[in-house]
């Protein structure tokens, strides 16, 4: 079996130079997805593509269905108050030890303290996945990939079997579902199932999916991709096994987007990479962050795309 699943056609009416966008992984730290969307489309740039993986898979997704970046912004800043948000249920790890930057020992020293400590040694997760799923009904806004005005690709890992698999409008399953199937962190959400099979986090495949980007790309595209991944802070120490676990699969994912890195024509990374998974509390300063890093590549890619 292969490990990639494409389930796209490998035809494309797409002509002409143009770049497809990969929007990759980061939870929180995907808000500055939101602020290259806008750069791009006050220089008059739209992709003819949007592939994403996790939170780039929601935030691709809704520009996707509405091509508007101010719009899509001033919705993505109610989604840390939205109510559905609320139900997520994910832990308040603001109890936890501030001094250990390192979020899984902080989810186990808030478990510690509460049920999650139960569930957690009982249960494959801990927060609620049908509250993800009425994130992306609510904030998508559209029921299926036919509803994106831009072509849409959403990346997803196929449970247990580990098969990096690709949602598109060539797949009959409903939009909401593939985007929390990308954006089910394991351990923190359960699989969620599509179409009688279980997916989990697409970023763990490709956290920046811009191989995937390349796939769907022809002759006469680039891949533009934007790297908000997280990286270990250099001044803190782990100081238990769960935070050693925590940076290891820290420097894992670290190796793994520099691997996908060669499939990019222009990649954009704010800086980012220090502000934790959970965190949507500052989505001005994340947008910033986005609209920054972009501002600095516009020559770069325009460059090449007049090339």
């Amino acid at each position: 079996m292969k490990l990639f699943d494409k389930l796209f056609s490998t035809g494309s009416n797409r002509d002409g130079k143009g770049f497809i966008l990969a929007l990759g992984g980061g939870g929180g730290r995907g808000l500055a997805h939101l602020g290259v969307i806008d750069v791009l489309e006050e220089h008059g740039l739209r992709p003819d593509a949007i592939v994403g993986s996790s939170i780039g898979a929601l935030f691709g997704a809704m520009y996707a269905i509405e091509p508007d970046a101010k719009k899509v912004i001033v919705r993505a800043k109610e989604i840390h108050s939205s109510q559905p948000f609320s139900r997520l249920g994910l832990p308040n790890l603001e109890e936890a030890d501030q001094q250990d930057a390192s979020w899984l020992s902080r989810l186990t020293a808030a478990a510690r303290q509460s049920m999650l400590f139960t569930r957690a040694a009982t249960d494959r997760s801990v927060a609620d996945t049908g509250a993800l799923i009425e994130v992306a009904e609510t904030f998508c806004g559209g029921e299926s990939f036919k509803d994106a005005k831009i072509p849409l690709y959403i990346t997803a890992v196929r449970f247990p079997s580990g098969e990096c698999h690709l949602f598109s409008s060539d797949t009959e399953v409903k939009l909401a579902c593939a985007i929390a199937a990308s954006m089910a962190i394991p351990g923190v959400f359960d699989p969620v199932m599509v179409k009688g099979e279980k997916f989990a986090d697409g970023g763990l495949a490709a956290e920046l999916p811009s191989k995937e980007a390349k796939m769907v790309a022809t002759a006469d595209e680039l891949v533009l991709a934007v790297n908000v991944g997280s990286r270990p802070r250099p001044d803190v120490e782990p100081k238990n096994v769960y935070g050693m676990l925590d940076w290891a699969t820290q420097i894992k994912a670290l190796y793994l987007r520099q691997s996908k890195k060669e499939f990019c024509d222009v990649l954009i990374e704010p800086l980012v990479g220090f502000t934790q998974w959970h965190d949507f509390s500052n989505p001005e300063q994340e947008i910033q962050k986005g609209r920054d890093a972009a501002l600095e590549k516009m020559p770069e890619l325009i460059e090449k795309l007049k090339a």
